[in-house]
């Protein structure tokens, strides 16, 4: 999430009220978190495993719960809670803001473009020419939407991150301050969900077919002309290169990254990156030929048993 103008160290200190360690008139371009981070980014950490990998990180500046050693070029702020300060900034620069319209009249909508009856489109959305947006769609605030795109009934586009941290009262909510940005020529299935980014964007390419009832988490990068079957769950921060192929109840944990031309067979689960051009399957997924040959083995297991 950019801020626009950008702030420096001191006033983002004052909002927050903690205490800084570096060149109070350092500005500080964008709020963001660890996958998505740019240079002149804010992020934030508040667990000592994962110290060396902010501080090492593109941000700039680092909301932590511990002073430690500064990085050259970097600045710190010390908050006894860093979680909670991230969400106060996300609350200050990108607030809720209640609609007042169906279609909202900072919407943008391209030449040729069919609204059917019974459509949401949020503030300041931007869809292209050419489109077709069927009944019930929801497009929440801020999303991108490219030429040519079809979103087929009860689609939600730009809801927020399913993003928590547990604590002893229960789980509390990262509170979503990014987008959702679709290429062209894309379609979307009924009843699909794509969540917006924590503080980047959650990016469909051009070209990507998605079927009926997929889920596609936060802050994940579609590449171009991939075909995603129905009932696939991906999870937050995948990056999936062009040309991949999941078909249906395909599952994918958070943080990996699937190769170019990758094809992954049905009700197949993936738990690690994949390298590209090789058909997968099974759970966790292997090359299909190696899972096939396992599965044979296993049912040969009872003649072990009766010698």
């Amino acid at each position: 999430m950019k801020l626009n103008p950008a702030l420096t160290l001191q006033e983002i200190a004052d909002i927050i009220k903690a205490k800084y360690i570096g060149d109070p008139n350092q500005s500080i371009f964008g709020i963001n978190e660890i996958h998505k981070v740019e240079e002149g980014d804010l992020i934030f950490v508040d667990h000592p495993k994962y110290y060396d990998k902010a501080l090492q990180s593109k941000a700039t500046t680092i909301i932590i719960n511990e002073e430690v050693e500064v990085p050259k070029g970097k600045t710190l702020l010390i908050s006894d809670d860093p979680f909670r300060d991230y969400n106060k900034l996300i609350e200050k620069f990108n607030p809720f803001i209640p609609a007042k319209s169906t279609v909202s009249d900072s919407a943008q909508i391209g030449e040729g473009t069919i609204i059917q009856p019974s459509v949401f489109i949020g503030d300041n959305v931007k869809i292209g020419k050419n489109g077709v947006i069927h009944p019930n769609v929801v497009v929440y605030s801020n999303c991108t939407i490219g030429d040519d795109v079809i979103i087929h009934a009860n689609a939600v586009i730009g809801a927020d991150a399913f993003y928590y941290q547990k604590r002893e009262a229960g789980y509390v909510k990262l509170l979503s301050g990014g987008s959702v940005v679709i290429g062209n020529k894309v379609e979307i299935g009924a009843s699909t969900t794509i969540d917006r980014g924590v503080s980047g964007n959650t990016v469909i390419g051009d070209g990507t077919k998605i079927d009926n009832l997929v889920q596609i988490g936060h802050d994940t990068e579609i590449g171009k002309h991939c075909l995603i079957a129905a009932q696939v769950g991906i999870a937050g921060a995948v990056v999936v290169r062009d040309h991949v192929i999941f078909w249906g109840q395909v599952g994918v944990i958070s943080d990996v990254e699937i190769g170019e031309g990758v094809t992954v067979l049905a009700q197949s689960g993936l738990v690690n990156s994949l390298d590209g051009g090789k058909v997968y399957f099974g759970s966790p997924a292997a090359e299909h030929r190696e899972k096939m040959k396992e599965l044979v083995y296993l049912k040969r297991l009872p003649e072990l048993f009766d010698k």
